[in-house]
């Protein structure tokens, strides 16, 4: 293997930036992600029925065609990170032996959870559980692995091993590798923090011309349309809890009026920073969460719902060959419209979830990082998922009187929480809840995109900070609004199909990375 590290450079990366408008920008970046974001909120506004269909097209080409595409990347970035952590390789502290933490494992912790996906937990930690074990009692293709006709037991241990596996190991394993490769190169080859970066083992110095930028771009689409997905999904449930408190109806003019109240919010928070903004709505959203969680344990039946967990956690064990598999599926719709749209989701969300995770590991080991970004998060996401999950199937079970089977997935977590004590005052905890989780979202992705479009600059103005705040929001509402939920996920589908490629040349660009620095260490 050649010594890339001999000539590193950098080429006065970032020299290229350009004052424009008061921002300082990238240009090959920032002008063609801007126009390829204007065209297609500008193709939504002129053209609804005609944007719905197209995207609903994108959508249904890239799971059709290219599902064991997903499925395949999926599982070899999961293998790679196990085998990372595990080896030798994962004593390298990044930063350097020298290296010390900037924040405690709770904060370090709790900004990764919540920029992570604790907004789609709540979204979907009663809506996903309901529906395949509805499925599963049914049986057919939608059902996970076939399903189990008329066995509610049966049903629900399918139903809550399929829910697990979508929100587990996998995708935090996406996320955690471009993590992992932005902060090996950034902090230990001292390289900008961007995805180019990740590319030098493989490209050299090219990654600061064109082909650089070309990642760059393709990067900001996938997370410019992930990040609006994610704020759909919170917005569509925040408003659902908000009708169902106060009765205010589900229109257009409610919805925009919600987003921008959370987008003063949001505001407030990027103008905070990570330690004054960031640092502290995390730390608040888990507390909360945590709340929540054992609220529902204890009231939802704690014994059953704590023995549960171990029995869910033997079940996606015992289902992950099958539910792993990438091609001869007899399940096809629901590994069509679940496990395929989620992995694309992942992909899509890896660039400015992965940048963030990596500003805030400096000083912990490759080990303790995959610990922090793989292991905890998908035991706290199993945790989640049991509880309501199977709160909510036992409720069906019983009689269904609050009507989970036939609600909508942003209505559900709300019936689930009427049923128990207290349901005014919880549902409105959950609605605080869900809104902080949207504005730290928003928050952590502005934050990335602004960096990506200003050649890994982090010290930009709060003006150019603000303006792609209010440009991704803008974006999800038009989408939302135009196509509906569908627009924005097909959009999160097709931005993430061609990242798989850039993902799996990371993979190789940072086992080159670490690889390195593990023979400096041996001298």
């Amino acid at each position: 293997m050649s010594d890339w590290t001999r000539d590193i450079d950098t080429q006065d990366y970032g020299a290229s930036n350009r004052l424009w408008a008061g921002m300082q920008i990238n240009p090959a970046v920032f002008f063609p992600t801007a126009f390829l974001s204007l065209c297609v909120v500008l193709y939504s506004i002129m053209s609804p029925q005609g944007s719905a269909a197209f995207f609903a097209g994108l959508r249904i080409g890239a799971v059709t065609h290219f599902d064991w595409l997903f499925m395949s990347a999926g599982n070899l970035i999961l293998l790679f990170c196990v085998a990372i952590a595990l080896s030798p390789l994962g004593k390298i502290r990044l930063g350097g032996a020298g290296a010390t933490p900037d924040y405690s494992r709770l904060s370090w912790f709790s900004m990764l959870f919540g920029a992570g996906m604790g907004i789609g937990l709540i979204f979907y930690g009663v809506g996903e559980p309901v529906s395949h074990f509805m499925a599963a009692m049914a049986g057919g293709s939608a059902a996970p692995l076939g399903g189990a006709v008329g066995n509610a037991d049966a049903s629900r241990t399918l139903a809550m091993a399929a829910t697990i596996y979508n929100w587990s190991l996998h995708p935090w394993a996406i996320f955690a590798l471009v993590g992992l490769g932005l902060a090996v190169f950034a902090y230990d080859f001292n390289m900008p923090l961007s995805i180019r970066s990740t590319f030098y083992p493989l490209m050299g110095k090219s990654v600061w011309g064109r082909a650089g930028d070309a990642i760059e771009i393709l990067a900001v689409l996938a997370t410019v349309f992930g990040l609006a997905t994610s704020l759909g999904l919170g917005a569509k449930q925040a408003m659902a809890g908000v009708s169902l408190l106060y009765h205010i109806p589900e229109t257009a003019g409610s919805i925009i009026a919600l987003i921008l109240v959370m987008g003063g919010v949001t505001f407030l928070s990027v103008r905070g920073g990570i330690d004054r903004g960031i640092r502290i709505l995390s730390e608040l959203n888990l507390w909360v969460a945590f709340g929540l969680l054992l609220f529902v344990l204890v009231t939802g039946g704690a014994v059953s719902l704590m023995t549960d967990v171990a029995t869910n956690i033997g079940a996606y064990l015992r289902a992950l060959p099958a539910l792993s598999a990438a091609t001869d599926r007899a399940d096809a719709s629901f590994f069509h419209d679940w496990t395929v749209y989620y992995w694309a989701w992942w992909v899509s969300w890896a660039p400015f979830v992965g940048m963030f995770m990596a500003r805030i590991s400096l000083g912990r080991t490759v080990r303790e990082f995959m610990a922090g970004a793989l292991i905890a998060p998908s035991l706290l996401g199993i945790l989640w998922l049991t509880i309501f999950g199977d709160a909510s199937i036992a409720q069906i079970v019983a009689g269904d009187a609050a009507g989970l089977a036939k609600a909508t997935l942003d209505q559900q977590l709300f019936l689930l929480l009427g049923q128990l004590p207290f349901a005014q005052i919880t549902s409105f905890i959950t609605v605080c809840l869900i809104m902080i989780f949207f504005v730290t979202g928003w928050d952590s992705g502005t934050l990335v995109i602004d960096s990506m479009t200003a050649g890994g600059r982090t010290d930009t103005s709060l003006r150019q900070k603000v303006i792609w705040l209010f440009a991704v929001g803008g974006i999800g509402v038009v989408l939302l609004l135009s196509g509906g939920l569908e627009s924005l996920q097909a959009g999160a589908i097709a931005a993430g199909l061609p990242l798989i490629a850039v993902l799996l040349l990371m993979m190789l660009g940072t086992l080159r990375g670490l690889l390195t620095l593990h023979q400096r260490a041996r001298g």
